[in-house]
């Protein structure tokens, strides 16, 4: 921020509340100006630090400080929406995300399910951007509250530009080792295990230890650069640990009771050029394999919505080229029931059939089995949820960061077909964007 106004503006509002203003929840807001926002979240004191921009065109982008309250359950979630809902006035937008597999140990200071809601919000859109406080009195001491919102307030920096990116030098390990995942793939290919399970998601982690990591919020504004049809994200819970990624899969998007999800499934390179670029997209669509993953997708994601839905129409196969990669995508529009909610949907959609497989309990029996290193949530689900609306990313194309190591994580879809050297050529080819920019390309 370059003067000290929005933050000025921001305590006056602050002073100048009335008592009868004092409940439920209120956002305060101030026109400001910032030229990055990671760069201004990076060197604020306040955790935890969540970014997030959602993959449409024009999306808002979203920093956040600070927590008035953390959920660790999605019925503790849904009951916080709905309480704030039937008291009427502003509602908020909560930020976080899912493990991959809550029943699994994860990652030590990521909680299988965990949803804030901010203190502070930064937000960019077309027109500049936005300082908002955000303020709940319902079952707080007003005054506490205002004197936690002060503090907040006065321990927010200006912004500064973000550290440059060197080279690393550093030891690479994967789990599992390419003899161990081309076992993986014989087995899941086995016409006895196909018969029960046709697809099942099979990830690897590649540990990359090194004498000191780099920022990670200097790392997702690079990585975000070059990820231009992608969600973005960025969580630290602590200062010692981060998660980030740039996936391109939606989870959905709720607006009302309409919702959007997609499947996103089948691979393949892009080309030198045009025409090359053509050819591998054609190919991709009439690849038997390739299209039978897709299908396996879709028609879980069918099987679930259906319950929960009026009515389901699914688009037309198509193409979505990213940076490295094509993948085949179907889009999915459903007409909600009135009694679904974000819990309703959050206990029944993920883990998508894109990252676990299908039937989902048999696939991930599988991955339990088999997987020694931990997902935490990496394929899991990280996004935004409001009364009115919500936009979640499937958190794929994503690092987690501490102080001596970076895990990358990828994964391949092996269904009949799959094998075990090409998939494992795709898992290099999906973390191979974040690899070039660590100067490891």
């Amino acid at each position: 921020m370059h003067s000290t106004h929005p933050i000025e503006a921001l305590k006056y509002q602050l002073d100048t509340l009335s008592d009868s203003a004092k409940k439920g929840f209120m956002r305060l807001s101030t026109p400001c100006q910032v030229d990055n926002l990671m760069g201004w979240l990076s060197v604020q004191s306040v955790y935890p630090r969540l970014y997030w921009k959602a993959r449409d065109t024009n999306a808002v982008e979203c920093a956040m400080l600070g927590a008035i309250k953390a959920f660790d359950s999605l019925a503790a979630l849904q009951a916080d929406l709905a309480a704030l809902a039937e008291a009427g006035g502003q509602q908020p937008n909560y930020f976080g995300g899912m493990a991959f597999d809550p029943g699994m140990p994860g990652w030590e200071h990521f909680p299988a399910c965990h949803f804030l809601l901010p203190r502070i919000e930064l937000k960019r859109h077309q027109g500049g951007a936005t300082l908002s406080l955000n303020l709940r009195f319902d079952d707080r001491s007003s005054c506490a509250e205002i004197a936690q919102a002060y503090a907040c307030l006065d321990a927010l920096v200006a912004e500064q530009p973000l550290p440059r990116l060197q080279p690393l030098v550093y030891q690479r390990e994967d789990r599992p080792s390419q003899q161990e995942w081309a076992a993986w793939v014989g087995q899941v290919t086995n016409p006895d295990h196909l018969g029960h399970t046709p697809k099942v998601v099979l990830s690897r982690e590649t540990r990359l230890t090194t004498s000191e990591t780099p920022n990670p919020w200097a790392l997702l504004s690079r990585w975000q650069a070059g990820a231009a049809d992608c969600f973005h994200f960025g969580i630290q819970l602590t200062p010692h640990e981060a998660f980030i990624g740039c996936p391109p899969e939606q989870l959905y998007k709720r607006d009302g009771r309409r919702l959007i999800t997609e499947a996103l499934a089948g691979t393949t390179r892009r080309g030198r050029d045009a025409g090359q670029d053509q050819a591998f997209a054609a190919e991709l669509l009439a690849d038997k394999k390739n299209t039978l993953e897709n299908q396996c997708v879709y028609q879980q994601i069918l099987t679930q919505l259906e319950p929960l839905s009026s009515q389901v129409q699914m688009g037309e196969a198509h193409i979505i080229k990213l940076r490295s990669l094509q993948h085949i995508r179907r889009l999915i529009h459903a007409e909600l029931h009135h009694s679904v909610t974000d819990q309703s949907l959050l206990s029944s959609l993920p883990p998508t059939p894109a990252v676990g497989g299908v039937p989902r309990e048999s696939a991930l029996a599988f991955i339990r089995q088999h997987e020694r290193h931990q997902r935490g949530w990496y394929s899991g689900v990280f996004g935004r949820i409001s009364h009115a609306s919500s936009d979640l990313a499937v958190t794929i194309r994503c690092a987690y960061i501490d102080s001596e190591m970076i895990r990358l994580y990828a994964g391949a879809g092996i269904v009949a077909g799959s094998q075990a050297d090409e998939e494992w050529r795709e898992l290099d080819t999906k973390i191979a964007d974040i690899m070039s920019l660590l100067g490891m390309g």
